[in-house]
């Protein structure tokens, strides 16, 4: 039997809530976080309950679903995020170095993390972060994420999303033409064309406002005592965010792991999505 136990963290400018996942019988390795952004907690359930021999750690970023942002604080980047997890680590494991799976927007914050605090990891998976500057196509790759944010500050979620789902899973470099071909229906995805009004998505407005620009300090990740796995999924080849974790193993020196099915390759039903949990904590425990 597992226990979840759900705490809160304050931080600085918000109140970060967690689960910590203790198997019965715990063994000699350190807790285990699984971090996304924007994706909350929930998106591991699946993954966690497939890891039952040793503590997961699971957490929503500042500003998603259970986790508080002060009033008026500016979009959360990728320092920010490692802020965070530095003192969610020091909360759940103080003193002892964690082992980390981070995916999408979690791995690019998990790196972040290891410039300023690589004492607090002993291993990172990196799974497909979607660094635009990892791309030999970065000028144009940054031009259409920040496209997909002003389609939504202009047009709301349903366009936005359609642009974010049809550029995140284009196969190989932009054509140079990309910007100005007609823009995809979001009915096509089955979103709605109608605005609500809202415009305050944590990836629309947030993730896509913060990630384009930042770029990863790669001497500085290359000299921690963490060692740090580029991972993606076999099925995402020649989308964005592997093409990119292809440009940060070059960058680190690093062999580029293949896990199972794609960028939600974890997922277990959660969000809609299914890909194959049980194959991919088997080859999460096979790295680690």
């Amino acid at each position: 039997m597992t226990e979840k136990k759900t705490s809160t963290l304050a931080v600085p400018g918000a109140v970060l809530t967690y689960d910590v996942r203790t198997p019965a019988a715990v063994g000699d390795e350190p807790p285990l976080f699984l971090v996304g952004s924007p994706m909350s907690a929930e998106g591991f359930t699946s993954l966690a309950g497939h890891l039952d021999d040793r503590t997961v750690v699971t957490y929503d970023p500042r500003g998603v679903e259970r986790s508080t942002v002060d009033a008026g604080a500016a979009p959360a980047g990728p320092h920010d995020h490692a802020d965070d997890l530095h003192r969610l680590a020091a909360e759940v494991s103080p003193g002892v170095p964690v082992d980390v799976f981070a995916t999408s927007g979690g791995a690019v914050n998990a790196l972040a993390w290891l410039e300023s605090h690589p004492e607090d990891v002993r291993t990172l998976v990196a799974h497909e972060p979607p660094l635009a500057g990892a791309l030999p196509d970065a000028e144009l790759m940054r031009a259409a994420m920040a496209d997909v944010r002003d389609t939504y500050l202009a047009k709301g979620w349903g366009h936005a999303m359609a642009k974010f789902i049809a550029l995140s899973s284009h196969e190989g470099p932009l054509p140079e033409d990309y910007l100005s071909r007609p823009a995809p229906d979001p009915a096509m995805f089955g979103m709605p064309a109608e605005d609500d009004g809202s415009r305050d998505d944590p990836l629309l407005a947030v993730a896509m406002a913060t990630l384009p620009a930042h770029e990863p300090d790669y001497d500085t990740i290359r000299k921690a005592p963490t060692r740090v796995v580029p991972a993606a999924g076999v099925e995402s080849a020649g989308q964005m965010a592997a093409r990119a974790t292809e440009g940060v193993a070059t960058m680190l020196g690093a062999p580029l792991e293949m896990f199972p099915s794609d960028h939600a390759g974890f997922l277990g039903g959660e969000y809609g999505q299914t890909g194959d949990p049980e194959a991919f904590a088997a080859r999460l425990r096979e790295v680690l």
